[in-house]
């Protein structure tokens, strides 16, 4: 059996996903063009060496419709007869896509994979593809009560277990300094790859989402985002404390892996940064919906023979405070190994993309730090989340 290697991680910068955002303008398969060349000039790859392009991106309608990672590959002029395929896990999709590279390498199937996604949110909208979607007889008598938003999943994570306000603020404030440190520290420039016509931001950092400003008092001020009248009455016990500041932003953004087996690496005299070492991925209750992190962790722990004093790193996607914040608790973790560069609520959450922008930030951080193991997880649409461990090299 193969091991499946790491050789090179990227992304863009990341745009506020609406209209006049930093990266509004650029349509998605060619924020995918950029990563997927770019991945090849910098590892001095041909296009023909690529057995398979799996890309994840959720709101597949209008730009991102017709198999986006097929229209990537073709917009970036690699060989017609390289295949690729779109998948949706929600917002773990790039991460199953590096897991199902990862595995095809393993089993043999695959020597060179590229994984990425792509999510353009100003130009497809957050919900985009589930307009006019209507649910099915047998999932209403499921759930005769309906499903709801993931916000409302995120109050009731912070209700169960007893997140006040100010802490889930405090978290968010923590994730813009983190990030806005993690920028004048250089730790992100070896990932960032140029997008033609980004202008870099006010702020000076190249991530328009981050707000070097951001206070917890300034945060105090902003309203509740989830709350109507029909879901307070549906859930009383909430007092509703999920707000912009505490979420993580809309967001434009692409990234990609670069995942080989180690003989092919060997032959090519490229060097390997990390391999893969356990995945996991589980269903969970979808009304919760963001708790799937939490069993998502004790399985691949399970699975890979450590504990979570073993690991040295690890990424938990911010799509709200109260999602990591209820994983920390659950899973004893140090919170100073948690994101340790700013998470989604400051880097955003480009949905189709966070999976290998998470991957790539864990791989950064494992390095500078000179950490072995690291495990990026994160919460998914319907009630999923996705685990993965990485041994550095």
């Amino acid at each position: 059996m193969s091991h499946a290697v790491i050789v090179d991680v990227i992304r863009t910068p990341v745009g506020r996903g609406k209209p006049g955002g930093a990266l509004s303008g650029v349509h998605p398969v060619d924020l995918s063009t950029v990563v997927l060349r770019a991945l090849l000039e910098r590892n001095g790859l041909e296009s023909t060496q690529i057995d398979d392009v799996i890309w994840g991106c959720v709101s597949q309608i209008g730009d991102q419709s017709m198999n986006i990672a097929r229209q990537s590959v073709l917009a970036a002029g690699f060989a017609e007869t390289v295949p690729a395929t779109t998948i949706d896990r929600q917002c773990g999709s790039s991460q199953q896509a590096a897991h199902f590279a990862a595995q095809g390498v393993i089993a043999g199937a695959y020597d060179i994979v590229i994984a990425g996604g792509v999510e353009s949110m100003s130009r497809v909208p957050l919900g985009s593809s589930a307009h006019g979607g209507v649910p099915s007889d047998g999932l209403r008598a499921r759930y005769p009560d309906g499903l709801v938003n993931q916000g409302v999943s995120a109050e009731l994570i912070a209700q169960r277990w007893g997140l006040g306000r100010e802490e889930l603020d405090v978290f968010a404030a923590e994730s813009h300094r983190r990030a806005t440190d993690a920028w004048a520290q250089g730790r992100f420039d070896s990932q960032i790859v140029e997008v033609p016509g980004f202008v870099t931001p006010a702020s000076g950092v190249p991530d328009e989402t981050v707000r070097p400003s951001t206070s917890v008092e300034g945060l105090a001020g902003l309203n509740p985002a989830f709350r109507t009248d029909e879901l307070a009455a549906r859930f009383p016990q909430l007092d509703w404390k999920i707000t912009p500041g505490n979420s993580s932003p809309l967001t434009d953004g692409a990234s990609g892996v670069l995942i080989m087996s180690e003989e092919k690496a060997a032959e090519l005299g490229l060097t390997p940064r990390a391999r893969f070492h356990s995945f996991a991925v589980v269903g969970d209750d979808p009304v919760m919906m963001l708790t799937g992190p939490i069993p998502a962790t004790q399985r691949v722990l399970q699975r890979s023979g450590l504990t979570i004093d073993d690991l040295d790193a690890y990424e938990v996607n911010e799509a709200f405070a109260s999602v990591p914040m209820a994983w920390t608790h659950d899973l004893h973790a140090d919170p100073a190994k948690l994101n340790a560069w700013g998470g989604a609520i400051a880097l955003g959450h480009a949905l189709g993309s966070s999976g290998t922008r998470l991957m790539g930030t864990l791989l950064a951080t494992l390095e500078a730090t000179g950490g072995r193991y690291g495990l990026q997880t994160m919460c998914e649409g319907g009630g999923m989340a996705n685990a993965t461990i990485i041994e550095r090299l």
